[in-house]
């Protein structure tokens, strides 16, 4: 039975999954984009917006983190660029953000 086991176990660790964001295994504290327009983002001169939620154990997760909340917030009229951030320690804890750039 152990022959069997452990070369499963191992095959699993070992093998990549194709994700769309990156993730850690123990720790994760990325931004990412998620949207941008042709217009110059220059950013340091844009109204910045943000929106976020939590979640603990992921069983409790709470909060708006909407392109609309962070819209909202930044009091922002015409979106130019969206980025989510994303925080999460061992799937215990975890914080997302969602940041809007924008006039």
């Amino acid at each position: 039975m152990k022959k069997i086991i452990l070369p499963m176990i191992a095959g699993l660790m070992l093998t990549g999954c194709a994700s769309l964001q990156p993730n850690g295994m123990a720790f994760t504290d990325v931004q990412i984009p998620v949207t941008a327009t042709s217009s110059s983002l220059d950013v340091s001169k844009m109204k910045v917006g943000k929106s976020s939620c939590k979640t603990i154990m992921s069983l409790v997760a709470r909060g708006d983190a909407s392109i609309a909340a962070a819209v909202k917030n930044g009091n922002i009229k015409t979106i130019h660029a969206v980025d989510w951030k994303v925080k999460n320690i061992c799937g215990i804890i975890g914080e997302y953000e969602c940041i809007v750039y924008g006039e």
